[in-house]
């Protein structure tokens, strides 16, 4: 048996009642996801994307107070990895082209269908899975490259090596997260060897800096 994952979570934005519910009622048809807040305008969907941190906003372009889009902007702001979906009234070329361009993924045209809906929120949820598989990646690639570049630091310290590739080496470790004191000392120590003094005075500046 397959773990069951975990739900994406919705907020509805809409001044109509009935798109509101209708739309509730839609996505309580789709599993992958759960309705977590509903908003009457776009002032209060910010406000709840602040509280309740929805992966995926449900926004209608045209709202009292603050509209889609620029609520979109405000909730983007504070968790840029909220997916959007805008629906409007209207199929107006100028609206699509500004909300693609902050970023919302789909736009759909009131009154939408089941299908029109599922299909918008699960190409959400794979953009989304997509994004976060990337990142892990990244994350996982960074972790080797600093590792070897620790590797190469201990190697070049134990052979006493102060070349190009040496300086190169430390000088990127030295910005490394948690980078121990010692490797600034050895860097420093090379900078001596090799006559750089321009590089050895800004590192001294920053040992200096880092002893405070």
């Amino acid at each position: 048996m397959q773990p069951q994952t975990e739900k994406k979570r919705v907020l509805v934005a809409d001044d109509v009642q009935e798109t509101r519910r209708n739309t509730r009622v839609m996505l309580s048809m789709i599993d992958e996801v759960e309705v977590v807040a509903l908003a009457l305008d776009g002032a209060q969907a910010v406000e709840m994307a602040r509280q309740q941190r929805p992966d995926i906003v449900i926004l209608d372009i045209n709202m009292p107070k603050v509209n889609g889009l620029l609520a979109y902007k405000k909730i983007a702001q504070e968790n840029p990895q909220t997916g959007c979906i805008i629906v409007s009234a209207e199929k107006d070329p100028s609206a699509f082209r500004a909300a693609m361009s902050i970023g919302i993924q789909h736009y759909l045209v009131k009154p939408f269908t089941m299908d029109e809906l599922e299909r918008a929120v699960r190409d959400v949820i794979r953009r989304q899975n997509q994004s976060a598989t990337n990142t892990q990646k990244t994350e996982r690639l960074l972790e080797k490259n600093e590792t070897y570049l620790r590797q190469l630091a201990e190697e070049y310290a134990r052979t006493k090596r102060s070349d190009e590739k040496a300086i190169e080496v430390l000088e990127e470790v030295i910005n490394l997260p948690n980078c121990e004191l010692r490797w600034e000392q050895t860097l420093a120590m090379i900078y001596v060897v090799r006559q750089r003094w321009g590089k050895l005075k800004a590192l001294a500046e920053r040992l200096e800096k880092r002893q405070w």
